[in-house]
């Protein structure tokens, strides 16, 4: 009777392990998927851009070209009078498409590829476990970590709370803007980065609504 009591202990812990093994392997699988799908799109998308560009400076806007995700009139200009530096990895997709995505919102946005992100993370105060994949710097020295929305960085910027000195959407979590993927979509936290190296929480993204 023991050695069956041990051998269902053993069978039942094998198959716990198992299970915990493929929710972390299906969490994990969606991150990189989404990204990897940016990253196919954001180079797909650069002829896309350029006519877009020629059609901006002709004052010929043309609704239909415009991908699913672009701003509305009325938020295209949310960040308008905002310029900032993007710190990246050349060859990250999903940073790609922020960077479209925030310009599309009115952002002037410089991109600067660079081989050690780490050093401009912490050149900026961004704490460790606030991280993602890049750092977007405004000329007023205010940091906005990862897949920020446009939404969130104009209400930060028209009053910055006392002593802090940006906001963070750690890791990519998909469905952010940037990390689109088919109708995926994960609750999220906007936290707020203090100068005192202390966080808060900004805002609680529950769904895709609460990011327009």
């Amino acid at each position: 009777m023991r050695h069956y009591t041990h051998v269902l202990s053993n069978g039942h812990s094998w198959l716990s392990g198992r299970v915990l093994l493929l929710v972390v392997t299906s969490s994990l699988s969606l991150t990189l998927a989404a990204c990897s799908q940016s990253n196919t799109s954001g180079s797909d998308s650069q002829p896309v851009k350029v006519e877009q560009s020629a059609t901006q400076n002709a004052q010929v806007q043309n609704e239909s070209s415009a991908p699913t995700n672009a701003p509305v009139n009325s938020s295209s200009s949310l960040l308008k009078n905002v310029s900032a530096t993007v710190y990246k990895d050349a060859n990250c997709g999903c940073c790609k498409e922020w960077v479209g995505y925030a310009e599309g919102h009115g952002l002037s946005a410089t991109a600067q590829d660079v081989t050690d992100l780490s050093l401009f993370k912490e050149r900026y105060g961004v704490p460790q476990q606030m991280r993602s994949c890049h750092t977007a710097v405004t000329t007023d020295g205010f940091v906005f970590e990862g897949h920020v929305p446009a939404k969130y960085m104009a209400q930060f910027l028209a009053n910055p709370p006392t002593d802090s000195i940006g906001l963070a959407v750690p890791s990519m979590p998909v469905g952010s803007p940037g990390m689109e993927y088919q109708d995926k979509f994960m609750p999220y936290k906007v936290m707020q980065l203090n100068k005192d190296g202390s966080t808060q929480v900004y805002a609680a993204i529950e769904s895709p609504a609460q990011q327009l």
